[in-house]
């Protein structure tokens, strides 16, 4: 279990967890991940895991450490364009396609085709348009809550540190 956690890289449910672990059984899964919850609790290590909604569980590290080797990362998960796309899409949510083409432009269109494959956002046709919301994936992976006004409060700190830090890296470069 512990092995599929690491290599998948984001959250797994149960279902998956029991085919790993050799089981039909759910309870066994459970009891077992959260039995390696709080072994991870205990360990004095960089990585954690993490009991999430519906029964999902995903291996990341702490977020004590990222700053530390973000340069180690072999690739970002997002160019930058489908990155600010993705971001509006957070921050405004529910929001209209045409309202993010609006805004984003017509190159966006491939921002949002890549965006839903990786599950990041679902859309729902509204009449002729379609209605863009972040998924539960995407709460998870970012570490977001699954709550809407709580996801907007996480977001606007997010961006205001983002903005700080690039403010500092302009003005004291090293």
């Amino acid at each position: 279990m512990e092995a599929g956690l690491y290599v998948a890289g984001r959250p797994l449910d149960l279902k998956t967890l029991a085919g790993i672990v050799g089981t039909r059984s759910k309870k066994k899964v459970k009891k077992l991940a959260k039995m390696l919850v709080e072994d991870y609790k205990n360990r004095q290590t960089a990585l954690e895991i993490l009991d999430l909604e519906e029964d999902r569980y995903v291996m990341q590290l702490k977020a004590e450490y990222t700053g530390q080797v973000r340069k180690l990362s072999t690739r970002p998960l997002l160019s930058v364009g489908p990155l600010k796309t993705l971001s509006y899409i957070a921050f405004r949510q529910p929001i209209l396609q045409t309202q993010v083409i609006d805004v984003r432009g017509h190159h966006s269109y491939g921002h949002l085709k890549q965006l839903e494959e990786m599950e990041l956002i679902a859309r729902e046709g509204v009449g002729k348009n379609r209605m863009l919301r972040t998924t539960a994936f995407f709460a998870d992976y970012f570490g977001l809550s699954h709550d809407l006004r709580t996801m907007k409060r996480q977001l606007k700190t997010v961006f205001k540190d983002f903005s700080k830090s690039d403010v500092e890296v302009k003005t004291n470069p090293k």
